[in-house]
């Protein structure tokens, strides 16, 4: 009998590799597969496009967009498909569950305008970090950040911070599903020494990145925590070399970030 799945990319898969558990909605996997296609690089496609982007069939991927344009979220302008703005409310949904959401956002703004550099907060998925809020001052990093935008969890300080909070097997299954390339000449790259630079996260309770992301951004983070201790997120300030080095920020800057940090945990922890 031939496998209808590795023949017809919209069947249901036979095995239970291709299949994670009887509780895996497949028709819903797909749909979101639909909803990821579009990005930056493609923020209108075809019926066509859609279907090489998801590996879904012609008919399968129609079904699906005429679901989503159905439900709002998705609208065709002839023959291209593109997000409505309703989307936003999927993301939105995820950040109004996030105990930090309304309460990180005005210490951040305080914590600017006394620093006078650009603050963060971010949260760990897999191998990457996702900006969950952000407060920009001057623009210090050449890719355009905004929430939702993700970026390496290795080479950022808000990812070491978060990647110091897992346990060693949870920490070497996240760097060994990272791309370990360099991005500047002071990336680091190998996994020992990753985990070295972690462990001294995890001892000081904070990370500093000196250019291994980008040439002339220094970042340095500080973990947000929950009613339980647990760090849920965190929360940074970016400068650029130019104006002050590593050492510098840290001494300006370490202090009002620590306690930002702590005010936003406090609150947390009282409202949970």
């Amino acid at each position: 009998m031939k496998n209808s799945a590795t023949l017809n990319p919209d069947a249901e898969p036979q095995d239970a590799q291709a299949r994670p558990g009887d509780a895996y909605v497949q028709s819903f996997a797909r749909g979101l597969a639909v909803i990821r296609s579009f990005d930056a690089n493609r923020p209108a496609q075809t019926l066509t496009d859609v279907a090489a982007a998801t590996g879904l069939t012609r008919a399968g991927a129609r079904r699906i967009l005429l679901t989503l344009q159905a439900l709002g979220y998705v609208e065709a302008d002839g023959r291209l498909f593109q997000l409505t703005p309703k989307i936003l409310d999927l993301g939105f949904a995820y950040l109004t569950s996030m105990p930090f959401w309304n309460l990180a956002e005005p210490v951040m703004e305080d914590l600017v305008e006394q620093v006078h550099e650009s603050c963060s907060a971010a949260v760990l998925n897999g191998a990457e970090i996702v900006y969950v809020l952000r407060v920009p001052t001057h623009k210090i990093i050449t890719q355009n950040l905004s929430i939702g935008s993700r970026l390496p969890a290795f080479c950022t300080s808000m990812g070491r911070v978060l990647l110091a909070a897992l346990d060693e097997a949870r920490l070497d299954e996240a760097l060994d599903a990272s791309s370990l390339v360099a991005r500047t000449p002071r990336t680091i790259v190998d996994k020992g020494a990753l985990k070295e630079a972690i462990a001294a996260v995890r001892r000081q309770g904070w990370a500093i990145v000196d250019q291994e992301l980008e040439e002339g951004l220094i970042s340095m983070s500080a973990p947000i925590r929950d009613r339980q201790g647990r760090v849920i997120a965190a929360l940074n300030i970016s400068g650029n070399a130019q104006r002050k080095n590593a050492k510098q920020m840290v001494k300006a800057f370490l202090e009002p970030l620590q306690e930002a940090a702590q005010r936003v945990s406090d609150m947390v922890a009282r409202r949970g």
